[in-house]
Formats: C-alpha cells, sequence, structure tokens
C-alpha cells in the first residue's frame, strides 16, 4: 500500500462524505435528496458526518486494498482520516456570529408622520 494511495483514498472519502453531508450541489439537488429521505431509515445516516463517512470509506477501501485484511483496515482508516480533516476544517473555519433579537411585547416607533 502506498502512502499516496492512502492519501488519496481519505481526500476522496472526506470530499464525497462532505458533499452528501452539508453541501446542496448543484441544483440543490443534494438538499432535496437529503429532505426526501427526512423520515426514512437513511435519515440520521446521512445527518451524521461520522457515520456516512464509515459507509462512503467502504466502497474506496475495497478499490484500493488488495487483501480482505487489508481492505477492513483500510475501511477504517480512509473514514478516521476524513472525520480528522472534517474536524481540522471546522476547527480552522471561523465561528458565524451570535445574533440576538430582544423581542418586546409592543412595537414602539421613534417617529410619527
Amino acid at each position: 500500500m502506498q502512502f499516496y494511495w492512502l492519501t488519496l483514498g481519505v481526500l476522496c472519502v472526506w470530499r464525497l462524505t462532505h458533499l452528501l453531508h452539508a453541501e446542496a450541489g448543484p441544483g440543490q439537488i443534494l438538499l432535496k435528496l437529503r429532505q426526501a429521505m427526512a423520515g426514512s431509515f437513511a435519515a440520521p445516516l446521512v445527518g451524521c458526518f461520522y457515520c456516512l463517512s464509515l459507509w462512503v470509506s467502504a466502497p474506496v477501501a475495497a478499490v484500493i486494498g488488495s487483501g480482505t485484511l487489508e481492505r477492513v483496515a483500510l475501511w477504517l482508516a480512509l473514514s478516521a482520516g476524513a472525520i480528522l480533516l472534517e474536524r481540522v476544517s471546522a476547527w480552522a473555519s471561523p465561528a458565524p456570529a451570535v445574533y440576538y433579537e430582544h423581542r418586546s411585547e409592543e412595537d414602539v416607533l421613534l417617529r410619527e408622520s
């Protein structure tokens, strides 16, 4: 197993998992697909990056690996690498600004015409 294929596999698994989990896709097709799965058994799978990375890494490990033991170890390693990349990318991005709006019981105008 070359380090090149491991790195390429981790990047591939992270990209596909992030695409299916968090992005809308072209024409918002992936967003519509996630909304269509809202009540099904697959909704928690797509809603959890960690779970989804396990399922996405399985076929990638089957293609890259050469033996059964290597494919099983690669399956878990690819998922772990994608999870680490997700954590690093989430840590590096700035947090959204916190905004609170105070709701008063009555609307008050400062000026009246």
